[in-house]
Formats: C-alpha cells, structure tokens, sequence
C-alpha cells in the first residue's frame, strides 16, 4: 500500500496539538496508506498574550499565520478551533471538513466549589471572552468581571494563585484536554449561550488541492456541518466577529434544525435574542439542500435580531471601551 504523506498546520498550544494529534490519529486510522505529519505555527494571538483580544481587534488573531501556511504550501490542510475561524475564509481555500462536535457549553471552574448563583457579591470571575462577560453580568450584575488570556494551564494556575474566585472557559477544551474533572457547573446554552462554533473543529484546505480533500471527506460529520453552517450565516448576517457579543447555538429538535442566538451589550444591561426552527423535509443524503436549509435559517434569525435593534447594540460594542473587561489583568 502506497504511503501518502500530508503536513497539518496547528497552533503550538497544548489544546491546539491535542486537536491537532486527534485528527492526524483519525486521519491515519480511516484511510489507508495516510501519514500525517504536524507544522507548529505561531499566530498574532499567541505573541500578544497580555491584550484583551477585544482590544487587539481584527479577525483571524489565530488563524492568518496558519492559512499564509497552506496558501504558499508549506501546510496541506490546518485544524482550527472553529470559533476562531473568520467567516470569510481568503481567496483559494475551503472549509474542508467538520468533524463530529463536542460539547457546546461553557463550564464554570470556581476556587470554593461553589457555582455561579453561590458565589460571594461582587466575586471576580475571569474571561477574555466579551461575550461571556456580558452574558455573567445579565445573570450577576454584581459580578467583577476581569480579563484573562493565556492557554487553558495558564488560566487555571492564575485561578489558583491569583485574586480570581472563577473564571469560565469553553467545555470542549476541558474535556479534550482530560480536565472535565475540574468543572464545577455546566452552563446550559439558554443561560449561557455559546459562541459561534464552539466545540466544533473546523479543518481547512486549498480549494483546488483534490487529493487532500478526498483524505479529508474522511472526517466530515453531516450534523455538524448543518449546525456550523446555521450559526455562521447568522454571524455573516450581523456582521460579526469572535470578538463581539454574538452567541448563537444550532441543535436538532425531533425533526426540525432550530438556531438560538443573542446580541447583548457588553454590560449585560440589554439585549436581542431570537429562536426559529426549520423543518427537515429533506433526505439526509441532499448535502446541497440541507446546507441551504442551514444558511437561510441562519439569515432569518439575523434578519429577526436587527429588526430588535441588534445592529445599534452591535456598533456601541464597536466603538466603546466598555466592551473590554477591566485591566487590572489578575
């Protein structure tokens, strides 16, 4: 059996190599002859750690360096964290494919044990994420949000050593790290909704490359590509990026694709939100027609959203520094 050789484009993180590792694993596991090698890239988000990443601004804080990768070949494909991928992808490259899910909630670690509603007046809670800021301060007003950065270690040592009494990070990363055991609280995403494509990996690929995109086909799950495409017509639809405060959520109801999103101010103080359903009357089989399916509820519910004023709620968060968490950084 021939043996073909493809090099996959990863942040250095611990997460990202553990993301990384799982697909070049599943990879060599469901297509024979495939050896898959891992390029080590340093993106803009991870030189400047100490910034808010609101503050940083711009799209594609960790994702230009990887595509720069795969656009002048050093790279055949690149497996992304899905919420960090810009919804406009550069000329010449694809979503290739959307592998099965994981966990979409957020996950609540605190000091004391103790979950959200428990927690002291006035508790500092870490996030560098103005979403989930402003979503904490909708449910805790009282709540002294503070910014954090750095890898998922990184946020757990300053919650042991700092002044933080919580902080909140994607579930998803926790578990694929083997750090489930560390959670306090769930968040369910009508509490706490998520950020677009959150637990979905997304794995990208020159649009003309065919050889890679016949290996990659291996890993493409149907469902989560639905749920993608439906959270992320909504984000093209408003006009936003990771680093707004937009939080949808795409799931399955008996035989209808149902989309759950939220434009809220960065201080919790208002907010937009909307749910429609599609029906499937399609065979699973008709990728074409689902992903129309997808995209369309995805612009109806952003449609929904600016009638209630999400546009004005989107452009304050834009231009005022209220959107960015405290900086005393912890």
């Amino acid at each position: 059996m021939q043996t073909t050789k493809f090099i996959l484009a990863s942040r250095a993180s611990p997460l990202a190599l553990q993301q990384a590792n799982w697909v070049r694993s599943e990879l060599e596991r469901l297509v024979a002859g495939c050896r898959v090698e891992i390029l080590r890239v340093r993106t803009t988000g991870d030189r400047m750690r100490q910034a808010p990443l609101a503050q940083i601004g711009g799209k594609g804080l960790f994702t230009k360096e990887i595509e720069e990768a795969l656009l002048d070949g050093r790279a055949h494909f690149a497996v992304h964290s899905l919420k960090d991928l810009p919804t406009n992808l550069p000329e010449g490259l694809t979503l290739a494919a959307i592998p099965v899910r994981e966990d979409t909630r957020d996950a609540l670690i605190s000091r004391s044990g103790q979950p959200l509603g428990e927690l002291g007046r006035e508790a500092r809670v870490g996030t560098g994420s103005v979403r989930r800021a402003a979503q904490l301060k909708r449910l805790r007003p009282d709540l002294r949000i503070e910014p954090l950065r750095g890898n998922l270690d990184t946020r757990l040592r300053k919650l042991r050593e700092g002044p933080l009494d919580a902080i909140v990070l994607a579930a998803a990363g926790l578990r694929r790290l083997g750090l489930a055991d560390q959670i306090t609280e769930y968040f369910d995403q009508q509490s706490l909704c998520p950020a677009v494509g959150q637990g979905a990996l997304g794995i990208e690929a020159r649009a003309g490359d065919e050889d890679t995109l016949r290996v990659l086909a291996a890993l493409e799950d149907p469902w989560a590509r639905m749920t993608i495409t439906a959270e992320r017509s909504l984000l093209q639809g408003l006009g936003g990026g990771c680093q707004v405060p937009i939080a949808a959520y795409a799931h399955r109801q008996q035989e209808s694709i149902c989309l759950t999103a939220i434009v809220i101010r960065p201080d919790g103080s208002q907010w937009c939100t909307d749910t429609e359903c599609s029906p499937l009357r399609i065979a699973e089989g008709d990728g074409e027609r689902l992903r129309e399916t997808a995209e369309a509820l995805g612009r109806k519910v952003a449609e929904n959203l600016l009638e209630q004023g999400a546009g004005k709620i989107l452009q304050e968060a834009l231009r005022d520094e209220t959107a960015l968490p405290s900086p005393q950084t912890p």
